[in-house]
């Protein structure tokens, strides 16, 4: 298929709805038919062959098919495998499963030409598994600028009045949109509320957790948290630019050592407005980018006091906050500035 000049091959494999037996088999179809192809593959020019952390067997073809090409073998790491279910799933690094997946891990650090991560604190992690010091480079998430300007639409009118109402009620917005998963800690925000009777709290989005979350409204009373549905991903700005201060929470756990980029800070800061990150991790985007309050994750207290700090902020200073993140994801975040640094990979 070719889309925007560029062709693709897709590798057809079953679907799977959660991790299992089903996602086992996607993974090894998918090799087995990539297997098939390098024949094919090996006989096109390449520069560079990157394989991608999302199936940690596909180093040992990358490697093969660069070696047949004489190009670059680039391992692209956004998770670490098997790390992630050994930390966060509690698996045992003996499990048949996980020995295999270290070993194909471990094959792409120690023969890849680089090794491409958006988590900054990897390397000495990767180093011990057999990579080479000097493989190392950091490219972030990001966002396309030019595609978020040309997606901009207007919430509901329904959206507007409510937003309208809560402002005219309350002294201060705190706004969240995104998933509504066990890992985006939206509980402890939840908490909070109940201790900030005179602070609106507006949720918008989906996930596994959103009923719960509901519940938990319910339970407490609180009149002053709107859990809103869904609405477009043009929408979004729209919504984030009506709220005070932006709100993303994390979970506090180890594999965040390794450091975090979510792509839900950068249309946080493309909204211009200040952000209140509530983060445990080996980076911080927003301390980077002043554009907001940092605390703890699932410090509640924190939490609470750092709205505190943003109620009494004079608002010139929050603007200066949210122009500080909007410029920062501009110059360091756009697709434009990560390509050119990940084609300087050499």
């Amino acid at each position: 298929e070719h889309i925007d000049g560029i062709e693709y091959i897709w590798c057809r494999t079953p679907s799977y709805a959660t991790n299992g037996l089903k996602r086992l088999r996607n993974i090894f179809v998918f090799l087995r038919r990539v297997y098939r192809l390098l024949p094919e593959l090996a006989k096109r020019e390449a520069n560079y062959v990157i394989a991608s952390s999302t199936y940690p067997f596909d180093t040992l073809l990358a490697h093969k098919l660069a070696k047949k090409t004489q190009a670059q073998f680039i391992y692209e790491v956004h998770d670490l495998w098997p790390l992630t279910p050994m930390e966060l799933g509690g698996m045992s690094k003996y499990h048949p499963f996980i020995w295999l997946m270290q070993r194909a891990e471990n094959y792409g650090y120690k023969y890849a030409d680089k090794v491409v991560s958006l988590l900054p604190g990897a390397t000495n992690y990767m180093q011990a598994h057999g990579m080479a010091k000097n493989k190392f480079v950091h490219v972030a998430n990001g966002i396309s600028y030019t595609d978020w300007l040309e997606n901009q639409e207007e919430i509901s009118v329904e959206y507007q009045q409510l937003i309208e109402q809560a402002r005219q009620n309350y002294a201060l917005l705190i706004g969240y949109a995104g998933s509504m998963g066990e890992a985006n800690a939206l509980d402890n925000l939840i908490s909070v509320a109940v201790l900030k009777p005179q602070i609106a709290f507006m949720l918008v989005g989906d996930g596994a957790n959103r009923n719960s979350l509901v519940n938990q409204v319910a339970r407490l009373n609180l009149k002053n948290v709107f859990i809103l549905a869904p609405i477009k991903k043009a929408q979004i700005t729209n919504f984030l630019q009506r709220m005070d201060v932006l709100y993303i929470g994390w979970r506090k756990l180890p594999i965040y050592r390794f450091g975090v980029s979510p792509n839900k800070l950068f249309d946080y800061m493309l909204a211009a407005r200040p952000i209140l990150h509530a983060v445990t991790a080996y980076n911080d985007l927003v301390k980077e980018a002043h554009c907001g309050l940092s605390v703890p994750a699932e410090d509640t207290a924190a939490i609470a006091a750092a709205i505190d700090t943003y109620q009494h902020m004079p608002l010139s200073e929050r603007e200066q906050l949210g122009i500080n993140g909007y410029n920062y994801v501009r110059k360091h975040n756009d697709y434009s500035v990560l390509a050119t640094k990940m084609l300087g990979v050499e």
